[in-house]
């Protein structure tokens, strides 16, 4: 594969017909405080005029940057839940998936991409940051989760789990382009369509880098989209990303612009979270820009 930097266009993974409302399944967890998972998800992707059927994967009092939290585990419920959406017919455009609560809830999504063939899979696999696993992780889940790659319309890794998923040894987060080249050839060849590496940082830059590849694009070389890097660190930006980055696609836009627009969103609702008390760990205060997600409609 190429390890030079493309601007061709991305490819365009939804056609918005008309006044439908695309049908997506949310498997995420539900946090009570702290805004990560189906309390950005939900929102975010209603505003952009999607139907959002949230699969709750866990439950937790608050997220785990929370130095106490309290986590229920959906596993034992998911199979009849979703049987019911089977004998009520339920119909799906997407599959969008994020945070596990156990290993066996990636056969739960397996189950829901065999139920439904046609929706665009996207995956973001939610397992840890910084060169860490999250502690409600284990091994067990992160190998689990390698089986969603394969597959995958598009995949979300930040470094820390692209080195989880791929085996590669994690280096931090100032890498060169030709080290998330790496990263990347190796997603696509396990099996994912296309690939957002989030989150690069290089030293004495004031910008973060994502970076796109996918396999029907110049055989997989990187496309680079950069954002202001702001000085600090907020917990759920991953998550609003992704969600972004869902609402965008489903309104019609390509791959990168998608990409543009999920970078832009984060960086947006990062600054007007700073003025929030305790906002390091309250979470990342998206609500006022939820009207931007909205305006993807005007355009789509």
């Amino acid at each position: 594969m190429s390890n030079a930097i493309t601007s061709t266009a991305a490819p365009v993974l939804y056609q918005r017909e008309g006044l439908y409302i695309p049908r997506v399944a949310a498997v995420h967890d539900m946090c009570g405080y702290g805004k990560c998972s189906l309390g950005v998800a939900i929102p975010v992707l209603s505003a952009a005029g999607i139907d959002v059927c949230p699969v709750p994967t866990a439950l937790f009092s608050a997220h785990t940057k929370f130095p106490v939290f309290y986590m229920h585990d959906t596993t034992q419920m998911l199979n009849e839940y979703l049987n019911a959406w089977q004998q009520e017919g339920i119909e799906l455009d997407g599959v969008y998936s994020g945070f596990i609560g156990s290993a066996e809830q990636v056969a739960v999504i397996q189950r829901l991409y065999g139920e439904y063939p046609r929706a665009l899979r996207i995956v973001d696999p939610v397992m840890g940051d910084a060169g860490q696993m999250y502690p409600t992780y284990t091994e067990d889940m992160c190998k689990a989760m390698r089986d969603l790659v394969d597959g995958a319309h598009v995949l979300t890794p930040n470094l820390t789990e692209a080195s989880i998923l791929t085996g590669i040894s994690y280096e931090g987060q100032d890498i060169s382009v030709e080290r998330v080249q790496v990263y990347a050839n190796a997603l696509l060849e396990m099996g994912a369509q296309s690939v957002v590496i989030k989150g690069i940082v290089h030293e004495g830059k004031a910008l973060i880098y994502n970076y796109l590849a996918a396999r029907d694009t110049d055989a997989g070389a990187l496309q680079e989209v950069e954002s202001e890097l702001l000085p600090y660190m907020l917990h759920g930006t991953g998550d609003l990303f992704a969600s972004g980055l869902t609402a965008a696609l489903f309104a019609g836009k390509d791959l990168r612009e998608s990409v543009v627009f999920a970078g832009d969103l984060v960086r947006d609702a990062m600054q007007l979270t700073r003025h929030q008390p305790d906002f390091e760990l309250r979470g990342v205060s998206f609500e006022p820009t939820l009207g931007k997600v909205a305006e993807l409609l005007a355009t789509a």
